[in-house]
């Protein structure tokens, strides 16, 4: 007998003296065998839960052997708010999973065909997106768009990286942006959501595809099952935010399993093969004047520096005015619009057409209530997807007639609710950042409250932003910030010092270009001198914008956005 028959006879022996390696499985909760699940592609024999995937192993599922080349594989470390300990936690990272960041990309052949592959890997600092992750996602989106390739993206996140604070905000903005531009070159983009896809990420790259799909029980969502229980005490239905959940309500096109994933993106890239104005009347207004200006001022002056958790008790009080308030004194006529065309009119956001002097512009504003009735009819400000909603459909309505916008952005944040969920408040802010990005009329965008998270960036993808001197702005609450990451919620305040969440400090780093004054502070007694330095400065930016080209008008929002 030849010894490869004896070999094969004595192998088989010594393999079952071997002890296989067990692994856990999340669903199931069995130990089975890890080569056994590594064969069937990280799928549990026992219950057929899927394992989170490394990404290597996701890489070589969808890419012919040795085709995979990286790119932008060597990102910068960036530390923008100098958070204490970040670049240790990212060191130790980096050493524990062997990436450079959470997301990878890079060119490879599907079957043949040349496509860009980028992965999300949770073990990175739970996929967060920060600067370093969005501008690699940005870059990715940029390279393929010059190169007329299809981009497919395996998502999965925790949310946005606390630790960079509105700077992590920003990459939502950054990122929609590119995909919009890798849309209207007539290129394919598709997501595939994996377990984990939540937050920042749901609500900007991963709900844009032309085709989303996800894996099977993937959680999928805004807002986790955990926070929303915590907010609203509802008891959540079964399967909640799962992919079935998903496909269910109409916001996912299917789902897909791992064993046929390789043939669906290759049959995507087949059945989506690439094929290869009037200016604004001048302003004849009346010479800018206000009543009480020079006492106003004076006060201004006079008046104790205030801290970062003073201006966020300011903000949150129900005399502060709001959008309504000031537009009296802004435009000389609105006229409101209802209704998002698709499920119901969301009272947390306004909107409709006004004019300031002999020109109409489209009006959105966030409104929470000057009132407790009225907060609870307005949902305190919070706005549903049907808000969104509405609100694009007011925007591609201005441009379709030429107008220019004016946002004014007053929100704790998106409403945190199931039914905000079944209704997907990620994908209708993504929708808005996406589009809002590449509208061809001048976008101008004021917080005069609380800016929160997305929910207020959704709205404020403008060609200038600007504060009120008292306004916040951040990536959440203190609150959340101070839970999150110190674990107590307590240090609210040392948060809010912490965060850079105030008009100063996002002047200084650059997320908005000005600072309106308040006088004193934003009152019933101050809110005639602030609406007619606003109406003044309105009028400024649409004459700097007249007559502009509206291609450049986009590009400027965004180079404006692709800077951060």
């Amino acid at each position: 007998m030849g010894w490869l028959n004896i070999w094969k006879r004595q192998a088989p022996a010594a393999a079952e003296n071997r002890e296989p390696e067990l692994i856990r499985c999340p669903k199931c909760g069995k130990m089975v065998e890890k080569l056994r699940v590594a064969k069937r592609r990280f799928v549990c024999y026992e219950c057929g839960a899927y394992f989170r995937v490394k990404t290597g192993n996701r890489i070589r599922m969808v890419a012919d052997p040795g085709s995979f080349e990286e790119w932008f594989a060597d990102p910068e470390v960036c530390n923008p708010l100098d958070y204490a300990g970040y670049e240790e936690k990212l060191a130790e990272a980096r050493e524990k999973t062997g990436l450079k960041e959470a997301f990878t990309a890079g060119i490879c052949r599907i079957f043949g065909e040349e496509a860009v592959v980028g992965v999300c890997d949770a073990r990175f600092m739970m996929a967060s997106m920060g600067q370093a992750y969005g501008e690699k996602v940005t870059a990715t989106i940029e390279r393929a768009t010059r190169a007329r390739l299809p981009v497919f993206f395996f998502c999965c996140s925790g949310g946005a990286r606390m630790q960079e604070g509105i700077i992590s905000l920003m990459q939502m903005a950054k990122t929609s942006a590119a995909i919009k531009k890798h849309g209207e070159a007539g290129l394919l983009y598709c997501t595939i959501l994996t377990d984990p896809t939540m937050g920042g990420v749901t609500a900007s790259f991963a709900m844009l595809g032309d085709v989303i799909m996800a894996e099977p029980g993937a959680l999928i969502g805004f807002a986790g099952p955990r926070v929303i229980k915590q907010t609203t005490g509802e008891s959540l239905p079964e399967g909640f935010q799962t992919a079935e959940f998903l496909l269910e309500h109409g916001l996912i096109d299917g789902i897909v399993m791992r064993k046929n994933l390789k043939k669906t993106l290759y049959f995507l890239i087949h059945a989506h093969a690439c094929a290869g104005k009037k200016g604004w009347a001048d302003f004849k207004g009346s010479d800018f004047h206000f009543h009480m200006t020079e006492i106003l001022k004076e006060r201004m002056w006079l008046e104790k520096p205030k801290t970062a958790w003073d201006k966020v008790k300011g903000v949150r009080r129900l005399e502060r005015p709001s959008a309504c308030d000031y537009m009296g004194y802004i435009f000389d006529s609105f006229v409101e619009a209802h209704g998002d065309r698709c499920f119901a009119d969301d009272p947390a956001i306004m909107g409709g057409i006004a004019f300031i002097e002999d020109q109409p512009v489209t009006v959105i504003a966030d409104v929470r209530g000057s009132d407790p009735g009225e907060c609870r009819r307005r949902n305190f400000g919070m706005p549903k997807p049907e808000g969104y909603r509405k609100a694009l459909r007011l925007m591609r309505q201005a441009e379709k007639f030429n107008r220019p916008i004016i946002s004014f952005v007053n929100t704790s944040g998106a409403f945190c609710g199931r039914e905000a969920e079944e209704r997907g408040q990620g994908a209708a802010i993504a929708e808005s950042l996406t589009e809002m990005s590449a509208l061809k009329v001048p976008v101008l965008c004021i917080l005069i409250g609380e800016g929160g998270s997305g929910g207020a960036l959704a709205t404020a993808v403008g060609n200038e932003v600007w504060m009120l001197e008292n306004a916040t702005y951040s990536i959440l609450s203190p609150e959340g910030f101070a839970s999150i990451l110190w674990k107590d919620a307590g240090r609210a305040k040392e948060a809010s010092e912490v965060m850079n969440i105030t008009a100063q400090d996002l002047a200084r780093l650059r997320v908005i270009e000005e600072i309106i004054p308040e006088f004193g502070g934003a009152g019933r007694d101050t809110v005639q001198a602030i609406g007619e330095y606003l109406k003044e400065k309105i009028r400024a930016f649409l004459l700097k914008y007249d007559g502009m080209e509206p291609e450049l008008i986009a590009a400027k929002r965004y180079e404006r956005f692709r800077a951060f």
